[in-house]
């Protein structure tokens, strides 16, 4: 649009999860969002459908591939996918690329980085992490929550070869001062878990948020909902369990039979967590050996798990950008927004069909 440009977007537009949040129309002025028509607006573009703010994938990593950190016209398609599937604010958790090039696009995604993964020496995929030892932990949390956006990405479990099984990957006092740090420098602490014996620490140490949380149960979920800890069950990842189990049979069959276990009750785990006040937010671990553009699969997946479907549109909508400190549909607000043709309310599925994109107020898809 040119700078006169106005974009007009009337029908329902979905302010918050409740009826009472819903308005008839906005209107888009300079990029921004406004209540108010505006005073001898000229060139006006008219968009209708059902409206949500831009979708949340608290779970993708732009610039990583199978093996490590890509080229930046690969992480360029990965963020314009996300995009087309109307993921419009991505906290990156966890990648070895620099990606600041993309803030200065308007026709990408809005990211907020968590720097890069920081793992246990071989306990993790080779080629993404720093791989160090406890002594060296609260150094590199400091370094990453420096370079990041308010986050930092620790690896809390990965399979122990010597074990051949998954187990904690530090110390509780290593990571207890290493989240003081992160804390400190004003950054919030997420953590790579499947399995169960990692999460009390992390929790007890002060962790704000885990990735997975495979490994909840009925005595560590009172634990994170009294504290207030947030997981990001990417359960669209977890649906590779199985295959992965079965590759690795042979060498580790002991971890292969822990992977099926936290498979098969995946959604009991995220239903628990959530009857007990656990936050949940939507992530799809995009990046690596996942595709990209896989939001409105895992909002359906929060939903085939027992969470009721406003609750699950919250978790990559309203709650998601309040959780991580970005505004929705708000006056004055960028206007990043996605359109649909029917409820998404009422059928979660409708994500996965947005008849128009809208970055920076800017129509793009």
């Amino acid at each position: 649009m040119s700078d006169h440009a106005v974009l007009h977007v009337k029908g329902r537009v979905l302010v918050g999860p409740d009826d009472g949040d819903v308005r008839d129309e906005l209107w888009v002025v300079g990029g921004r969002i406004s209540y108010d028509r505006p005073a001898g607006a000229r060139d006006i573009r008219t968009v209708e459908g059902w409206v949500l703010p831009g979708l949340v994938d608290a779970h993708c990593h732009v610039g990583l591939g199978p093996h490590g950190p890509v080229d930046a016209d690969v992480a360029e398609k990965q963020a314009l996918t996300d995009r087309e599937a109307g993921t419009l604010l991505i906290r990156d958790a966890g990648s070895p690329s620099d990606t600041r090039w993309v803030d200065d696009r308007e026709d990408l995604p809005k990211i907020i980085r968590a720097g890069r993964h920081i793992a246990r020496t071989r306990r993790y995929i080779r080629g993404y992490a720093h791989e160090i030892e406890p002594d060296e932990l609260v150094a590199h949390v400091d370094r990453e929550a420096r370079r990041g956006d308010g986050w930092v990405k620790l690896v809390g479990d990965w399979i122990d070869r010597d074990l051949g099984d998954l187990s904690a990957c530090w110390p509780r006092e290593a990571v207890q001062a290493a989240i003081e740090q992160a804390h400190r420098l004003g950054a919030r602490v997420t953590a790579h878990c499947f399995a169960e014996d990692s999460l009390r620490d992390l929790v007890e140490a002060g962790i704000d948020c885990v990735e997975h949380a495979t490994g909840l149960t009925e005595e560590t979920i009172p634990l994170f909902a009294e504290r207030g800890v947030a997981i990001v069950p990417t359960l669209v990842n977890i649906a590779t369990f199985p295959q992965l189990a079965a590759g690795g049979e042979s060498r580790y069959p002991r971890w292969s039979a822990h992977m099926r276990r936290l498979h098969e009750r995946r959604y009991d785990t995220v239903r628990a967590a959530y009857d007990a006040g656990v936050p949940v937010y939507v992530g799809t671990d995009a990046g690596g050996s996942l595709a990209h553009g896989l939001v409105a699969a895992e909002v359906a997946e929060l939903v085939t798990a027992g969470i009721p479907a406003a609750q699950a549109l919250s978790a990559t909508t309203w709650g998601a950008r309040d959780w991580l400190g970005r505004p929705g549909l708000t006056e004055g607000a960028p206007a990043d927004l996605v359109v649909y043709e029917g409820d998404p309310r009422a059928d979660v599925r409708v994500l996965a069909a947005p008849l128009r994109v809208v970055l920076n107020g800017h129509v793009v898809g």
